[in-house]
């Protein structure tokens, strides 16, 4: 193959990526530049956020196609073991006093926290995922839950370590829509690398004919524990940027209806798409942003308004009428093609979709 054409084959083959952070890469610079908004600046922050932690999803949902009721716990995991790690001593002595000595004692760079964060909710969710990872179908979605739950309540317990009830104060506020941009980057990258491994190509697998992939000698469960943790790095890499995004933890802040938010982003976009992951994350995180600012009202010579509740109430309703009109999403759980040669697919598409 000529220079020119296996070039032309490698930029189709990672187009996905190209275009997806290119797009993140022109939403930061026009709202942060152009725009140069705090209260816009502050929304961006917030979906950004919210992206690294639906591509996680989309790493284990999209590609075992067993949906997940309990990544917003190693979300939680992340982000208070980010926060532990960042504080200022004479802070934490006063509100985690049971921490170890050493990170009593000491704080890291809030980058190195966050990715030190994620490799503790991917450990959790190892640990779990070897008992999960043994159920298929709704059990194994009720069983996610139930993880949620327990970590919801050892964390709202734990008082020595997590404040409890109360809020975790003096967090660092590091995070901004570069910083989350950079971790966006990072997460589309890695998600794209696992779903065109071997690995990703096994776990689908496993998603489109259990039974047919287990007689070809592909162990479901070892599988899907491998994605499970991995994607439980992203989710929990996305908790550090939220601790550090707040600068104040309250454990309540992770569950249901953050829950119920991430996967509907991820539902809208197109659960087996990493392309729907991203513009169904941005698609929702303006509507939500944009009820809410109508929920305070707006003047257009009137002043008109919503109810309260109405972001919740909208994100519910369009949900239901994707559900119904487009099961498959916006995109329909494909990504973005090659755009200089449109009847050939992506060759990593391709396998995703085989």
């Amino acid at each position: 193959m000529e220079p020119q054409g296996k070039l032309q084959h490698f930029l189709r083959h990672i187009w996905p990526v190209i275009i997806l952070s290119a797009l993140l890469l022109i939403i930061v610079i026009f709202f942060e530049v152009i725009i140069n908004d705090q209260i816009t600046s502050r929304s961006l922050n917030e979906a950004l956020i919210r992206l690294v932690v639906v591509i996680g999803l989309y790493v284990f949902i999209g590609n075992s196609g067993v949906i997940s009721f309990g990544h917003i716990g190693f979300m939680m995991v992340g982000a208070y073991a980010t926060a532990w790690q960042t504080m200022d001593p004479m802070t934490k002595g006063i509100f985690v006093p049971g921490l170890p000595e050493y990170l009593l004692s000491n704080s890291h760079h809030w980058f190195i926290a966050t990715i030190l964060g994620g490799l503790l909710s991917a450990i959790v969710a190892f640990v779990f995922g070897l008992a999960i990872m043994r159920l298929s179908g709704i059990a194994a979605s009720i069983g996610t839950f139930a993880v949620m739950m327990a970590l919801y309540s050892l964390y709202y317990n734990w008082t020595t370590w997590t404040a409890g009830q109360s809020s975790l104060v003096g967090i660092p506020v590091t995070t901004t829509p570069w910083v989350g941009l950079l971790f966006c980057v990072i997460s589309i990258v890695g998600a794209f690398l696992y779903a065109d491994s071997r690995f990703g190509a096994s776990i689908r697998a496993t998603r489109e004919d259990e039974i047919a992939a287990q007689a070809a000698g592909i162990n479901m469960q070892f599988q899907r524990v491998v994605s499970f943790t991995i994607s439980a790095f992203f989710v929990g890499m996305g908790g550090g940027l939220y601790a550090h995004f707040l600068g104040i933890l309250v454990v309540d802040t992770f569950f249901l209806p953050l829950t119920f938010i991430t996967l509907s982003m991820l539902v809208v976009g197109g659960m087996q798409s990493l392309s729907g992951a991203v513009i169904g994350t941005l698609l929702l995180s303006f509507l939500i942003n944009f009820l809410r600012a109508f929920e305070k009202g707006i003047d257009v010579g009137i002043v008109l308004s919503l109810p309260s509740n109405s972001a919740e109430i909208g994100l519910g309703v369009l949900l239901l009428l994707i559900l119904v009109f487009r099961p498959s999403g916006l995109t329909q759980n494909k990504e973005i093609y090659w755009p200089w040669n449109p009847k050939v697919e992506a060759s990593s598409v391709t396998r995703r979709q085989s």
